[in-house]
């Protein structure tokens, strides 16, 4: 059977690289089956869970790792109940529901959707982790492969981080293609910030609350996989407001006709607003996450609120 996710597109970005006087190299994961990334860890998890009986998957997610699960599912012909947070945008259950999976709706993060969704499990169902799973984050490392594959070696990699699943994923690429020397500028929105705020207190800080528009960054505390890694791997945290994660998808969808969506508009901030973390680097590669949860209303709708 051939892999669930696609090899995606990646060139150089014309407009970013005018714009910041440098080379920007784009790699297109919003261009995936299921709309993002989490098509290839979850999607090789459920290929695994699969081959071992699973005969139900359980998610919980805030969008795109939901939607990634149901997706799996359906071709691999096992039913799916997708947990969401209250926070998860109607054109996300209706994305889940779309593959024929079940959603279903409780508390205010994703920290309670999680809960439940673990108190549901039965003795034939596996559970799909959004992003805290070995299997997901050797699946999120083939978007490695193919940078390598392609004769494309940036000086540092930009991307968003949430639970940490694709910070953990990329590292494992970088590291299993002897790239350890490549660095990562980590992504979040300022309300959404567990990742840094766990980095500068030496501790996994836990949120009392997600307060950022880019829900789909919105775990409350950041995976001990991706904590780990900010001992050992050279990884620079940044913060960006809701605002400049908002114009930087305009902007993106100005310059290369792709809506995406605000959890994907952190990294590319970087960029637009280039930053002083991105000075010293002549060829940077954003992963362009993913953007399947985010409508052009829903973002002119977001866009007025910075005005």
């Amino acid at each position: 059977m051939a892999s669930l996710h696609i090899k995606t597109p990646l060139f150089e970005s014309r407009p970013l690289s005018l714009q910041s006087g440098k080379r920007v190299w784009l790699k297109f994961e919003s261009m995936q089956p299921s709309g993002s990334f989490k098509i290839r860890g979850i999607g090789l998890a459920c290929e695994e869970y699969s081959r071992r009986g699973a005969r139900r998957f359980i998610s919980s997610s805030g969008g795109n790792a939901g939607i990634a699960a149901a997706y799996a599912g359906r071709h691999l012909g096992v039913p799916v109940v997708v947990v969401v947070p209250e926070t998860t945008s109607d054109r996300a259950k209706e994305l889940i529901e779309n593959e024929g999976a079940e959603v279903v709706v409780n508390g205010a993060s994703w920290q309670e959707a999680n809960k439940l969704a673990l108190s549901m499990l039965e003795e034939t169902d596996f559970f799909v982790h959004p992003f805290d799973d070995p299997l997901i984050w050797r699946g999120h490392a083939s978007m490695v492969d193919e940078i390598v594959e392609s004769g494309v070696r940036p000086d540092v990699i930009v991307l968003s981080v949430g639970g940490g699943g694709l910070l953990c994923g990329v590292i494992e690429g970088l590291r299993r293609n002897d790239w350890a020397d490549v660095p990562v500028i980590a992504v979040e929105t300022e309300g959404a910030a567990c990742f840094a705020q766990s980095v500068y207190q030496g501790y996994r800080v836990e949120l009392s609350a997600i307060t950022s528009l880019a829900t789909s960054l919105g775990a409350r505390q950041v995976c001990e996989q991706a904590f780990k890694w900010s001992k050992k791997y050279p990884i620079t945290n940044l913060l960006v407001s809701d605002k400049s994660a908002i114009s930087a998808c305009e902007s993106f969808a100005s310059d290369h006709r792709v809506i995406v969506e605000p959890a994907c508009g952190a990294a590319l901030s970087a960029v637009y607003e280039s930053v002083a973390e991105l000075r010293s680097f002549d060829s940077i590669l954003v992963i362009v996450c993913g953007g399947a949860t985010t409508t052009i209303d829903q973002m002119q709708s977001w866009s007025r609120e910075f005005v």
